[in-house]
């Protein structure tokens, strides 16, 4: 495998587009879970996955299990690696951009799901567009949209919110902000959290929203053991359920 160590050129797709020309940028999913990749990633997509030869990814481990389960087992180790995460300085971003020269194509993977969607990502996104090279997503998973289809909530007007802060008194006045948002504007509000603060969040919704406000809990999307339940925050205070570590996503309806 190599890692940070320059372009992988395709010497004929270079011929044919100029040396001088830039490749494409290609958003590929990848599972929100352990799940097999067939499962909920289109066949055309793994399909496509061996032309590539460059990757940007989150994190190296997790793309490497990643592709090895979608088809590239034993081809490993001939791809070319770059980490893009939230310790990536702008400096090493702005430098991805010479990946592309010669036609290069380029494949951006997430941790999991759909790149660039709460996800660093979007930063080479940002780049590839201010330098005019080509955008080509691809579908898949998004644990947001997800969520929101099987919550029974308002699917015509919503809102993603992100991470709310970290701080508990910052979480829990965010949480009264965007219920009076949901209320005013019948709008239903997405938010995530990073894992190990999921039951800590859940505590702060059942706390400090209103009793006939409507929750839904969406944990572990795709995965066997998917937990998706939507209740007024007055049912979940009489049956308030451990998420523990699970990846999840929370939604408001005031």
């Amino acid at each position: 495998m190599k890692e940070h160590t320059g372009t992988n050129k395709n010497e004929g797709l270079a011929i044919q587009a100029g040396v001088n020309a830039k490749g494409r940028l290609f958003l590929i999913p990848s599972p929100l879970g352990d799940n097999d990749p067939a499962e909920v990633i289109p066949a055309p997509v793994l399909a496509g996955l061996s032309r590539f030869r460059t990757f940007v990814v989150e994190e190296i481990r997790t793309a490497r299990r990643f592709l090895s389960k979608a088809g590239l087992k034993g081809k490993i180790e001939d791809l070319e690696f770059h980490e893009l995460n939230e310790h990536t300085q702008d400096a090493q971003i702005e430098g991805y951009l010479k990946l592309f020269d010669g036609g290069n194509d380029v494949a951006l993977i997430s941790e999991a799901g759909l790149p660039a969607v709460a996800d660093p990502g979007a930063q080479l996104v940002a780049l590839a567009h201010r330098h005019g090279i080509e955008v080509v997503p691809a579908s898949g998973p998004s644990s947001l949209m997800l969520a929101l289809m099987s919550s029974g909530l308002n699917g015509q007007c919503f809102a993603f919110c992100g991470y709310l802060p970290a701080k508990n008194e910052e979480r829990r006045s965010r949480l009264r902000q965007i219920e009076k948002i949901s209320a005013s504007a019948r709008q239903t509000q997405i938010f995530i959290e990073t894992p190990y603060r999921n039951d800590a969040m859940l505590k702060d919704i059942l706390d400090v929203c209103q009793p006939g406000t409507k929750l839904c809990i969406a944990a572990d999307i795709t995965l066997p053991q998917a937990y998706i339940r939507t209740k007024k925050i007055s049912e979940w205070r009489k049956d308030v359920p451990s998420i523990g570590k699970r990846p999840c996503v929370f939604l408001l309806l005031a």
